[in-house]
């Protein structure tokens, strides 16, 4: 088994190993730091690389687990974090200059929860400047492993590339108008949004109080749920469920739109195809006010933002990225009546969520309008908007909602984004991981290969 094989395992497997002792974790954790240094020059999917922390949790997991002490299914896997998750005596940057000396005294809950399940911090990815879509150019792009001319995207752009390139079996995400989900849709890999409070986040810098959720982004759904376990301190079932007979429904109003890109909607159709011979029952759904959401996630987003960043914005304005400063300027002008009718808009269409998925598992859609583009766009512009037409809805009704790999296009992943009713994480997880079984999409990135540093313990 060469290097690349391993470090691509499910966590599943890998963990496997471990107990049966054929693979180590202080090796697998030395092969990814390697990865990392040989790949991440390119990716830049980095912020931090505790490599002297990991190598430490790697060998105290190796002790544990070889002495029956087993913490779980990330007892020993190498994981990461974006770079908003507090922890203790390593800096956390939000990729942003105003907090780039920052090293908290504390743990976040989530690293908390990772700690004590014995997963190996390997770093804290890259991220656009305090999750509000812009690169700070200090920090870089977070480049896509499957072509690195494009984004990775965001927020958690570093995370999914991260994971798509083997250099960690998973990452913690936050997703405020679809940071996981996007990411995960151009970097080919599994991310979701759980349902609104599922993961706490006491210790992850907020972008919008009302919007931002935690999540997983992994290789797959099933490894997802596994980090969600840990995230949220929740069991899941997430074993993938047969697709005959299951009633799902097709989100009509964002199959199409001035922005999709044709290559986008024939994996997505295809997807679809897929699904019906594999016995699925496939209904058109329309959602009443839907086009109205663009509009509201904005009167919501962009003054939460400025509250939070009043003080600095007013303080140390040429520390912020320039179309950061914008951002945050323009949720000053948002007038109170608008946000309170955005909040009263968002239990509407809730409501018309659940009405549209009566007698449905859940509803389908293309995750983003278009494969991975060159430059993240603009939060605040119609480009920005239409990136997160199809996964905003689900942050202003708090829905769980996953992205999964259907495809590619012009070489590059295609998502299919699943949205689930309120905590049914384990049915979009599971309805995951029976469609990337189905459609077998989910591939390596055609990456550099490294010399075999694993052959003496693995099998």
């Amino acid at each position: 088994m060469t290097t690349e094989d391993v470090l691509f395992l499910s966590i599943a497997e890998l963990g496997a190993r471990f107990r049966a002792g054929s693979l180590s974790p202080v090796d697998v954790t030395r092969a990814t730091l390697q990865r990392i240094e040989q790949l991440d020059t390119v990716l830049n999917a980095f912020i931090t690389v505790t490599g002297d922390l990991a190598m430490e949790q790697a060998e105290a997991a190796e002790r544990e687990l070889r002495s029956g002490v087993d913490r779980g299914p990330l007892h020993g896997v190498p994981v990461a974090l974006k770079d908003l998750a507090d922890t203790a005596g390593v800096r956390t940057t939000c990729g942003a200059r105003i907090l780039s000396d920052h090293v908290p005294t504390v743990d976040a809950t989530v690293v908390t929860r990772l700690r004590e399940a014995g997963a190996v911090l390997v770093g804290k990815t890259n991220m656009l400047e305090f999750a509000y879509g812009i690169v700070h150019p200090d920090f870089g792009q977070t480049n896509n492993p499957w072509d690195p001319t494009r984004t990775a995207g965001g927020s958690s752009g570093g995370s999914a590339a991260a994971v798509a390139a083997g250099l960690c079996f998973a990452a913690l995400g936050t997703d405020t108008g679809g940071s996981i989900r996007i990411p995960a849709s151009y970097c080919g890999v599994s991310g979701l949004k759980p349902t609104y409070g599922l993961v706490p986040l006491d210790g992850i810098f907020a972008l919008s109080w009302s919007l931002d959720h935690g999540g997983p982004i992994a290789r797959s759904s099933e490894d997802a749920a596994l980090l969600l376990e840990v995230l949220a301190q929740r069991t899941l079932d997430v074993t993938p469920r047969g697709l005959k007979g299951v009633r799902l429904g097709v989100l009509e109003e964002h199959i199409d739109g001035p922005e999709m890109e044709p290559g986008v909607r024939e994996v997505f159709m295809r997807a679809l195809e897929a699904l019906k011979d594999a016995g699925a029952h496939l209904v058109p759904v329309r959602i009443d006010e839907l086009d109205a959401a663009d509009a509201a996630l904005m009167d919501v987003l962009l003054p939460e933002a400025s509250v939070i960043h009043e003080r600095w914005v007013r303080e140390r304005p040429d520390d912020y990225a320039k179309d950061t400063r914008m951002q945050i300027e323009l949720g000053f002008d948002v007038r109170g009546v608008a946000h309170v009718k955005a909040q009263r808009y968002r239990q509407r269409l809730a409501a018309n969520f659940l009405d549209a998925m009566h007698g449905l598992v859940a509803l389908l859609s293309p995750t983003v309008a278009w494969v991975a583009p060159h430059e993240d766009p603009v939060v605040a512009d119609e480009a920005g908007a239409a990136e997160a037409r199809r996964t905003a809805p689900t942050n202003l009704t708090g829905f769980p909602a996953l992205s999964v790999n259907a495809g590619f296009s012009q070489q590059l992943p295609v998502g299919l984004h699943i949205t689930a009713r309120p905590n049914d994480d384990a049915v979009a997880l599971a309805l995951g991981a029976a469609i990337e079984r189905l459609l077998g999409a989910n591939r390596v990135p055609p990456l550099l290969d490294m010399p075999s540093v694993l052959e003496r313990t693995s099998g």
